[in-house]
């Protein structure tokens, strides 16, 4: 089953998951997978970083205007770290319960191995929590929107802090059946 977030940026889609991710694990589930964060210095954003849901790992996303990769606005797009911590959790979350992917966006999807470990997840029966930029445009996020059916879950101030524990009520009653938990 794919639950799919977006909203305009800073709505809370990444706050919305982590929160989700916690009461996952307070009721027994196993969640893996990645989430992204700000990197702020005085105040402005300089980067994001790339995080395991699982092992807390992290390692550099996008820094503004040093280093190599590509290009997305002002930043430059770590793709070694992007793979090897970002794919590697998604790929090593088939172990989990629940796979949480925040987010599939312009920086992310400059990785053609990030792309393949998504389109993994779409074929899963599993729950999977995805993350999507709200107006970014690329194959593998209009393949997501077709197979949520308009479904999207639009994070706006009114629903956001009730989003949390209404997702994870509903990811309950699809594994409470599940030998593999409680």
């Amino acid at each position: 089953m794919l639950f799919v977030i977006t909203g305009v940026p800073g709505s809370g889609k990444t706050t919305v998951v982590l929160r989700l991710v916690e009461i996952l694990k307070r009721m027994g589930f196993s969640v893996g997978g990645m989430y992204t964060r700000e990197v702020r210095s005085s105040g402005s954003r300089v980067g994001f970083e790339v995080v395991d849901v699982a092992s807390g790992v992290a390692g550099t996303l996008a820094r503004v205007g040093h280093g190599s990769g590509p290009r997305v606005g002002k930043y430059l797009v770590n793709l070694k770290d992007l793979e090897e911590v970002g794919v590697r959790a998604i790929e090593s979350a088939s172990m989990s319960d629940v796979v949480v992917v925040d987010e599939v966006g312009p920086m992310e999807l400059k990785s053609r191995r990030f792309k393949e470990a998504v389109e993994k997840l779409l074929a899963t029966d599993k729950p999977v929590v995805l993350t999507i930029h709200y107006r970014a445009s690329d194959e593998l996020l209009e393949e997501i929107r077709r197979v949520v059916g308009g479904k999207l879950i639009v994070v706006t101030p009114e629903n956001r802090d009730r989003l949390p524990l209404e997702l994870a009520e509903r990811i309950k009653s699809m594994l409470k059946g599940d030998a593999r938990v409680g």
